[in-house]
């Protein structure tokens, strides 16, 4: 048996003398944040300094979490089309001791380990494909008004609005976009969050880095011992614990290479393609196309939220391409802050659902940095430092083994637990967990078949999904959709008796958030209590009664 209910509200939909946000960067993370919120019908302004994306490949690998935004943002088939893997391409990785043809290899970041825990499969290809693909879903919501060629420059916001001036790029007229919120997803040197206020930690690692990006058919077949790896990370003890780190574009043909190098070496000073053969270990074919250079440093906004201006993806934190987790934090923070804006535009969430959106994502990073990317070069540095192979074999081939135990990939489990806006659970956001397909209040929904057809995913809406498991004869569904109409919060209700969905999910009730993460799972609860909480209202309410007395 399954029966859908539905809770409805009216936003309004008088024409509005301001953009409901105004978006200043429009990479992948702004692009995306635009699609979320004009889906849920907010008028969106987006600002981007460059016409056409930029063809430096980064950003990679997007994984299965990822894919899930594209499947709700209906621009999953174009993503795949893009730029689809070939047969036994994969996008799984390697780490390599000493260069990449040595004699010793093990498996890395093979995401691939936790696909049943998610919806969609993951996918990889080049950034710049990645926005196109974007921008091409942007340009079919009405709603969305891109500005390309221009940049935000002057910034000013007051209790009712917030004012963006932009001017063009190549020079010209400014002009200036009100709004009622702002968000910056302008890079790393955000002026969004200068011009905020919002000041950063950073953590520097004194170290200067190269990207090269090169043709090579050659390493290729050099590779071919690797099937289906697509990244390549090598130890060497030269590099104290900092990768020489390849990756492919288009696949057997061409690359992308990270590396320490020495300060102050230029493209003219430092011979780029000798270190590439150092690296793999044999001369090879290549074709350089680019050298740039970057700055290893960690860094993190102490705040996500001044006022009505936020800052999301590589504006609110930044760190080294290591293990692909830059863009997919990103879209991530996309996905939490677009509910929560449309949810304060449309009148059912509270300044303190606003709030949320640094106290969740803000935390999941600091963990991110710390527990992984970190511990990552903390980690590496201290092997090479203790084993070598040439001094004591025995005891290096036990800790190279040992490595290939720590699987980070398992371990990595971004969730909201202990967040003021989850109902029960305990903790605090974090990037370090564990996969269960149990429904956790504060983490990510795994999918399940539904007993009538389709998967739980097949049924998650733009507002709150409550999954009632028992056939609802306590009649908890009235109760809930009674308590949303009067908090004027949208909100679908799934009954169902499927006694193995209900095994899998291991509750009768299971509440959902729009970004796919479980609210509140249990029994029997208080309809009332519980959307209260998960809206942010509960704390409003608390503020209103104490000042009362």
């Amino acid at each position: 048996m399954c029966i859908v209910i539905e809770s409805h509200f009216n936003s309004g939909s008088s024409v509005r003398a301001m953009y409901d946000v105004i978006i200043n960067g429009g990479g992948p993370v702004g692009m995306g944040l635009a699609i979320d919120l004009g889906q849920r019908g907010l008028s969106v302004a987006v600002v981007e300094r460059y016409e056409t994306p930029q063809p430096i490949p980064k950003g990679q690998n997007l994984t299965q979490r990822t894919v899930e935004h594209f499947h709700f943002w209906n621009c999953e088939r174009a993503l795949r089309t893009a730029h689809p893997i070939p047969e036994g391409g994969g996008i799984g990785g390697i780490t390599a001791y000493r260069t990449l043809l040595g004699d010793h290899a093990q498996n890395w970041l093979d995401r691939s380990m936790v696909g049943d825990f998610y919806f969609r499969a993951h996918a990889r290809l080049p950034q710049y494909a990645t926005e196109q693909v974007l921008r091409d879903r942007v340009a079919e919501i009405p709603n969305i008004d891109v500005r390309l060629g221009w940049s935000g420059v002057g910034l000013a916001q007051d209790a009712e609005s917030v004012t963006l001036d932009i001017a063009p790029r190549q020079g010209g007229a400014r002009e200036t976009l009100r709004g009622r919120y702002l968000v910056g997803c302008d890079g790393s040197h955000s002026f969004v969050r200068r011009a905020a206020g919002i000041s950063e930690t950073a953590e520097d690692h004194a170290r200067q880095m190269a990207l090269l990006v090169f043709d090579s058919p050659e390493l290729d077949t050099l590779l071919a011992r690797y099937p289906g790896k697509a990244f390549y990370n090598v130890l060497n003890p030269e590099n104290e614990g900092y990768w020489w780190f390849f990756g492919r574009v288009d696949h057997g043909k061409s690359w992308f290479f990270h590396a320490p190098v020495p300060d102050g070496v230029t493209a003219e000073t430092f011979d780029f393609e000798g270190l590439l053969h150092r690296a793999v270990g044999t001369p090879f074919a290549l074709r350089l196309d680019h050298v740039g250079f970057w700055d290893m440093r960690f860094s993190l906004a102490d705040q996500y939220r001044k006022g009505r201006v936020f800052i999301a993806g590589d504006a609110a934190h930044s760190h080294p391409p290591y293990g692909g987790y830059g863009i997919n934090s990103g879209f991530e923070d996309a996905v939490n802050l677009g509910w929560k804006l449309a949810a304060a535009c449309q009148g059912w969430g509270s300044e303190s659902l606003l709030d949320s959106y640094h106290e969740e994502r803000h935390g999941v990073f600091a963990s991110t940095a710390r527990d992984f990317i970190a511990r990552f070069i903390r980690q590496d540095k201290e092997f090479l430092e203790r084993f070598d192979p040439d001094r004591d074999a025995d005891a290096f081939l036990a800790a190279w083994e040992q490595r290939a135990d720590m699987d980070e990939v398992i371990n990595f489990a971004p969730n909201y637990a202990g967040s003021s806006v989850i109902n029960g659970g305990v903790g605090r956001p974090s990037a370090r967990g564990d996969h269960r397909h149990e429904a956790r209040a504060g983490h990510h929904l795994s999918p399940a078949q539904l007993g009538a057809g389709g998967n739980v995913f097949d049924v998650l809406g733009e507002g709150f999904t409550l999954f009632l498991l028992d056939g609802d004869p306590s009649g908890q569904a009235a109760r809930f959709v009674e308590a949303a109409e009067a908090l004027e919060l949208p909100l679908h209700v799934q009954l169902s008796d499927d006694l193995d969905l209900r095994d899998r999910l291991g509750h009768e009730a299971v509440l959902v958030r729009p970004d796919q993460f479980v609210a509140w799972a249990g029994r029997n609860g208080d309809a009332r209590e519980i959307l209260s909480t998960v809206t942010g209202r509960d704390a409003v309410e608390g503020r209103i009664r104490r000042n009362a007395s």
